[in-house]
């Protein structure tokens, strides 16, 4: 079976096949740094980390871009706020986002453009939509796109012209031409800092937010490539402004397939700064381990919306301990994967439909399980190896499962002598106390006829 991603251009299921055999070029809309990551933005980075393990574990290369937004008016407010430079405020939080999504392993990109490094490339497609008249000036020195003048607009988002019409809250603004048009270029204000400011053939400003986006990817991927990806939120209108601008200036397809995470919700509401409803990465790390929330995070199909609660990322820290526990009894082989082999070939199958982690997942367990049965070296080791192409699942699994519990591996043993002790004296009240106080301590005893082993609760 061949690999299958949603296209939300087309709103189907397409079999997909790079523009250049063994090649995938994929751009991710990323991070504006003005503040710390929430949930929601990690699951929009988790959710491409996975189809870019994906896509390299099915033996392509990748050139994986995500981009920084380190202009914006957020930004500008933030710094002017703080009292320091847009750059200084802008190195800080993209240092800080590395360390968070460092933490829940999430591979860097192969590029990581910043949007202030490529305002060039960013006039030169405002120079061509204007000459296409696809833009025009206005009279407060703002660029703007004639959103009526590009016939394809709405084309991904499925809303028609009239239907936007009819959806506009507020009347045209000053130097609009329509409501519907959008900013390309942003002329300066006294207010604003010089930081905040280029030099161009349309006066001193700065780049609207859509622009950033056609311009890095395009220079960095061409001008058509084959994935272009980010929350379900970017669908419009900044993916659609983009397909407008880059389409409208070079007249090709700008990427071939669409893909959009779902949401992260709290209370039925989209996780975001602006409902003052999330919650950072740094927070959640200070409660749970990296890898139970990137499990977390990986479980859920990337297309659905994801619920965010401390329950939840209970049940993920237990289903974990499951998988741990099975590694922890035998110490796996090295072994390359057989895609042939059953449960490896249902693996695939799963991450093969449009990156199916919840099914993968399930073969994970199915593997733990006979690795409990069995204790074969062998099952447990493609158990770990199919585990690393999400990124789970390659810690030390006695590690993981002591994690929490103020107990160490000798102080354990130590108690599981005196229980045998206390049951060879006949002592079972003791023996019991003993087991029940390491229970208390998150450690199951497992009694055999060659022994007693332990693991953590589940």
């Amino acid at each position: 079976m061949s690999l299958r991603i949603y296209n939300t251009l087309s709103r189907e299921l397409e079999e997909f096949s790079p523009l250049q055999p063994g090649q995938v070029r994929m751009y991710v809309c990323g991070m504006t740094v003005y503040d710390f990551c929430h949930i929601g933005h990690a699951r929009m980075m988790m959710a491409f980390d996975v189809v870019q393990r994906w896509l390299r574990a099915s033996d392509y290369a990748v050139t994986y871009v995500r981009n920084i937004t380190d202009i914006d008016d957020k930004i500008i407010a933030r710094s002017v706020q703080r009292g320091i430079t847009i750059r200084e405020l802008t190195d800080e939080v993209i240092a800080a986002m590395h360390e968070d999504i460092g933490a829940l392993g999430i591979e860097p990109p192969t590029v990581e453009p910043r949007a202030t490094e490529y305002v060039p490339q960013m006039l030169g497609i405002i120079e061509k939509l204007e000459q296409k008249g696809l833009a025009y000036r206005s009279e407060n020195g703002d660029v703007n796109y004639a959103v009526r003048k590009f016939p394809g607009y709405g084309k991904l988002s499925g809303k028609s012209l009239d239907e936007l019409h009819a959806g506009e809250r507020v009347a045209v603004l000053d130097g609009k031409q329509d409501p519907l048009d959008f900013v390309l270029w942003k002329a300066a204000k006294p207010t604003e800092p010089a930081d905040a400011k280029w030099e161009s053939a349309y006066g001193t400003g700065r780049p609207g937010w859509h622009i950033e986006c056609s311009a890095m990817s395009c220079a960095t991927l061409g001008e058509t490539f084959d994935i272009h990806g980010g929350g379900a939120d970017l669908q419009f209108p900044h993916h659609e402004n983009e397909i407008a601008q880059s389409e409208g200036a070079n007249g090709k397809p700008l990427s071939r397939f669409w893909v959009h995470n779902g949401f992260v919700r709290v209370d039925n509401e989209k996780m975001s700064k602006s409902l003052g409803n999330f919650f950072t990465i740094r927070e959640v790390l200070q409660k749970y381990d990296a890898e139970t929330l990137r499990f977390f995070l990986v479980r859920t199909h990337y297309r659905s919306a994801l619920n965010y609660s401390d329950a939840h990322l209970d049940d993920a820290r237990n289903s974990l301990k499951r998988l741990y526990t099975a590694l922890d009894l035998v110490v796996p082989a090295e072994v390359a994967i057989d895609w042939a082999q059953p449960h490896a070939a249902r693996f695939k199958a799963a991450m093969d439909e449009d990156f199916g982690t919840p099914e993968a997942i399930a073969v994970l367990f199915e593997l733990a399980g006979e690795v409990n049965r069995t204790k074969s070296p062998e099952t447990a080791g493609l158990l770990k190896a199919l585990a690393a192409s999400l990124g789970i699942l390659q810690g030390d699994p006695r590690a993981f499962l002591q994690a929490g519990s103020t107990l160490d591996d000798a102080t354990i043993q130590a108690k599981i002598d005196a229980r045998a002790a206390a049951k060879a004296a006949k002592n079972f009240a003791e023996a019991d106390r003993i087991r029940q106080e390491l229970l208390e301590q998150g450690i199951v005893l497992k009694d055999s006829p060659t022994g007693t082993t332990w693991a953590a609760a589940q």
